[in-house]
C-alpha cells in the first residue's frame, strides 16, 4: 500500500507541475484560472490514480484520462474566465502532463 501513497503522490506532484507549466506556456496568466486548473488537477488526477492502480487494466488508461479531460474541461467551461476552448485546453494540457510523465517513467 506504500507504493500506492507514493504513485499518489508524485503523480499529482507532476501532473500540478507539468499543467501549470502548460498553463503559462500558453500564454495564460490570469490567477484565478491558474487556481482553478490546480483545483480540478486536486479533484481529478488522485481519483484516476486510483481506479488505474486498483484495476491496472492496461486498456483503461485512455477512457480514465478522457474522464479527467471532460471534467476538468466542464470546469474551465463554467468557472474560468480566460478560456476560449476549455474541453481543447484540457485535452491538450492532459495531453502535455501525460506524455511528460511517459517520458520521466522511461527516463528513470
Amino acid at each position: 500500500m506504500d507504493g500506492l501513497y507514493f504513485a499518489l503522490a508524485v503523480s499529482l506532484a507532476l501532473t500540478l507541475l507539468l499543467e501549470a507549466g502548460f498553463f503559462f506556456l500558453t500564454g495564460k496568466r490570469d490567477r484565478k484560472d491558474l487556481l482553478l486548473l490546480l483545483l480540478a488537477n486536486v479533484l481529478t488526477n488522485p481519483v484516476v490514480v486510483l481506479v488505474f492502480w486498483l484495476t491496472l487494466w492496461q486498456p483503461g488508461k485512455i477512457p480514465l484520462e478522457l474522464s479527467a479531460v471532460l471534467a476538468e474541461g466542464f470546469l474551465y467551461q463554467k468557472y474560468g474566465r480566460a478560456f476560449k476552448r476549455p474541453y481543447l485546453f484540457s485535452l491538450a494540457a492532459n495531453a502535455f502532463s501525460y506524455g511528460a510523465g511517459v517520458l520521466i517513467q522511461r527516463l528513470i
